[in-house]
């Protein structure tokens, strides 16, 4: 029997791993593609049966972004029980793309993430076969590759269907409701918003400006220009909206929900890149999907049913006090982040393709747009 590669839904159990010293009998940790070998690939089944051998490791594919993402084919003798199709996740080989996720060490979060969520969980996202972070060392993330099981990854570019997004507003609608006002600094789940995260925030507020400016020059035509402005205003005044927008109720958020971190399986979404994952208002997310993943008309025509849909799945799931029009006004205002994120991805380079950069520039400046969200009183 096969290692599921999806989490079913039920009670979630967070994991606390003993800490020890380098190990190399169990150092999975790659540096150089070299180190995709046999005896790298045999350690990682080891963990997990000690009655299967490893004869080749192939790279199937590589793509370098925020993270370097390469798919490897592991021949052994039990691929019946095995996969043999991994995804490995290390630090970017681009070093634009490695300055910007080294210091607040989001793929160090991500296998956190995957270590510590170890049991099921309420989205499917692909099964955990290694993980592993050493200071200094750096950071190996090694997935099931869920093409293996027929599923399909999404592209960052791709454009979803109203009934596509409706099941993916679902899923986070689940998710949210698990954690609602459960992340917040804890014995448990401290980490998710720690110094490392403040050390992001600050970066980030650091950098706005600049990075602001150079994405509207690179993105020139796609903008409107009466946007210009208050998009500058806002990155001036980032720290103060952001500790707005950070107050609502908090949850785990995925805070990167764009096609290209989904994957399909019989019609099914499933999430993937896990790296930013973080205490957050739950809108933000809803926020993020709907203004990166839909073309601008279908969003405009399904927006409202999709919020409606958002909150009634809260509601069914517990969750108290919230509406469709509070959470409508909190949207609009977290609008501002997707904008912003993409606009900086394509100021920094290399770590999405041009085309889709682009055209999630476009669609998310017209949600901007849309709801007029620099004229709230917060962004003036």
């Amino acid at each position: 029997m096969k290692i599921p590669y999806l989490f079913n839904q039920s009670d979630i159990k967070i994991k606390h791993p003993k800490k020890s010293g380098v190990n190399r009998e169990h150092n999975i940790i790659v540096c150089r593609l070299q180190d995709l070998s046999v005896g790298w690939a045999q350690r990682i089944i080891d963990k997990h049966t000690k009655d299967t051998v490893v004869s080749g490791v192939t790279i199937i594919s590589m793509e370098i972004g925020t993270t370097t993402r390469i798919r490897v084919f592991v021949e052994h003798s039990s691929s019946d029980f095995f996969p043999s199709r991994w995804f490995v996740k290390i630090p970017s080989l681009d070093w634009r793309a490695w300055w910007i996720t080294a210091l607040p060490r989001l793929l160090h979060n991500e296998v956190r993430f995957y270590r510590e969520f170890t049991e099921a969980f309420p989205v499917n996202r692909p099964s955990i076969l290694a993980a592993q972070s050493r200071l200094g060392l750096g950071s190996t993330l090694v997935l099931t590759d869920v093409t293996e099981f027929g599923a399909i990854p999404g592209r960052p570019g791709d454009a979803l269907t109203a009934s596509q997004a409706m099941v993916v507003v679902e899923q986070l609608a689940c998710l949210h409701a698990r954690f609602w006002n459960k992340v917040s600094p804890s014995v448990n789940t401290y980490w998710l918003a720690n110094p490392i995260r403040q050390l992001e925030d600050v970066l980030g507020t650091v950098m706005a400006v600049p990075l602001m400016k150079r994405g509207l020059r690179l993105a020139d035509g796609l903008i409107p220009l009466k946007l210009y402005a208050p998009a500058i205003h806002y990155a001036r005044r980032r720290k103060k909206i952001m500790g707005f927008l950070s107050d609502g109720c908090q949850t785990l958020v995925h805070h990167d929900c764009h096609p290209g971190n989904l994957f399909w399986h019989q019609s099914q979404p499933g999430f993937l890149d896990w790296q930013l994952v973080r205490a957050g208002e739950g809108i933000s997310d809803i926020a993020y999907f709907l203004a990166t993943s839909l073309a601008p008309e279908v969003r405009r025509l399904h927006e409202f049913s999709l919020l409606s849909r958002y909150v009634q799945v809260l509601l069914d799931n517990g969750v108290e006090g919230i509406d469709v029009t509070s959470q409508m006004q909190r949207y609009r205002a977290h609008l501002v982040y997707p904008f912003e994120a993409m606009l900086i991805t394509l100021s920094i380079g290399s770590m999405m393709d041009l085309e889709s950069n682009l055209e999630l520039i476009r669609r998310t400046a017209i949600a901007v747009e849309d709801h007029d969200t620099f004229s709230s009183p917060l962004f003036n």
